[in-house]
């Protein structure tokens, strides 16, 4: 069923539902599965309590609900420029390289796969949508700071981190300040995730988003969503520009 065709509440299934998931991301978040669960309803009920405003939210999503979910898209858009490599060669989210292939000596896990996915997660645009959101009602105002790193520009910089192959974004606050109240403030940002979005922090959990912990990240917040199985890191998720990101994939 195609998304927005029929309203939708606990029980149903679908590709529809799947395209839920990803768009309410940031509102608690769960698993894009394609089944309208309790973790689902969860979600609706953040969104139609903190950005509809109801008093009494219900947990279905009717035509008002898609059409609030619309506006919180026009409401908070995502920048492709910030997010683009600037390694000079990829154009700005890789060359499709390494697919299958892993860092040498290391598990066959995720945070060790070379693949240049082709975009950004849309799941993790989605959810920085409403780490914006959220980031505002606490008086920060949050942009992006390092979106897709290819192969190439690892070797330029000498990293070997997989993560920005399209899995990951840093942000920081928009105002630069003492090095000791930015800190202070990631740390903040990081606690609205982890309360707002499910977000952990590190990467014990499986399928949820993860931000790296402050001994790692101190004054920048890196998001990512690295420990979600290989299903839901389908290549038809990922996206470079505006129009793929608010368009509704089939599944």
């Amino acid at each position: 069923m195609p998304y927005g065709d029929r309203a939708l509440g606990k029980g149903d299934r679908g590709a529809d539902v799947v395209e839920l998931q990803m768009r309410l991301a940031g509102f608690r978040g769960t698993l894009p599965d394609g089944i309208f669960g309790p973790g689902t309803e969860l979600q609706v009920l953040c969104f139609q309590r903190d950005w509809m405003g109801l008093t009494q939210p219900h947990g279905r999503v009717d035509s008002a609900g898609f059409d609030a979910i619309e506006a919180f898209a026009a409401a908070h858009p995502i920048d492709f420029e910030a997010l683009k490599c600037p390694c000079g060669l990829c154009g700005g989210f890789g060359r499709g390289k390494y697919k299958g292939r892993y860092r040498d000596a290391c598990p066959r896990v995720e945070a060790y796969y070379c693949y240049e996915y082709p975009g950004v997660h849309r799941m993790l645009l989605w959810a920085y949508r409403a780490a914006v959101f959220y980031c505002r009602q606490a008086g920060l105002e949050i942009i992006v700071t390092s979106g897709y790193r290819c192969a190439e520009r690892n070797r330029q910089k000498g990293r070997q981190s997989t993560n920005h192959h399209g899995k990951a974004i840093d942000f920081d606050i928009a105002t630069r300040q003492d090095k000791r109240d930015e800190m202070a403030a990631c740390e903040r940002i990081r606690g609205v995730l982890v309360e707002r979005a499910n977000a952990q922090i590190g990467w014990s959990a499986r399928n949820r988003k993860a931000l790296e912990p402050n001994a790692i990240a101190p004054t920048w917040v890196h998001y990512d969503v690295r420990s979600y199985e290989r299903t839901y890191l389908a290549e038809s998720h990922f996206v470079r520009d505006p129009e793929s990101l608010d368009r509704a994939v089939a599944v």
